[in-house]
């Protein structure tokens, strides 16, 4: 039986990808083109390249640095230590969070119109969320499903 070749992502989701990876950096520091989320899958298998996540950090315009820790689990001191070692990969969970947190503020963005509104809106307390602030559900998988669904909500106008 012959093998399926791999169908290319829908646009949409293609797209959606080349947001995040450009969040990341892009191939220049992800040393790969994103093109299906199997490669995005590969990638958080083997740990993002630390210096994904000090040029994610430099792109953001509103949030401080001390704010998302916990989004991408860990401690200000451990991300400090992460800037002085760019080369050193980050763990597959510190990966995956990362990931999800450019996941989101790249969705936050295309809702609001802009990075800057995106990442205003991470930041303040949300009626749809229990006066909560998004970027503080973002520290565990039910409160990312919860931020993820109010996006969608928004989005939608409902």
């Amino acid at each position: 039986m012959a093998a399926a070749a791999e169908k290319p992502a829908p646009k949409g989701l293609s797209n959606d990808l080349q947001k995040v990876a450009d969040l990341l950096g892009g191939p220049r520091i992800l040393s790969r083109r994103i093109t299906s989320t199997l490669d995005a899958h590969e990638l958080l298998l083997d740990g993002l390249p630390g210096s994904a996540l000090t040029h994610f950090v430099g792109r953001l315009v509103f949030i401080q640095t001390d704010s998302p820790g916990k989004a991408f689990g860990m401690s200000l001191r451990t991300f400090q230590r992460r800037k002085d070692a760019p080369d050193k990969p980050l763990s597959q969970e510190q990966s995956g969070r990362t990931w999800k947190f450019a996941e989101i503020l790249a969705k936050a963005t295309d809702v609001f119109g802009s990075q800057e509104e995106a990442e205003q809106w991470l930041e303040r307390p949300a009626i749809g969320l229990d006066q909560r602030r998004p970027i503080d559900l973002l520290a565990t998988p039910v409160g990312i499903e919860l931020v993820e669904q109010y996006l969608a909500r928004l989005a939608y106008g409902v």
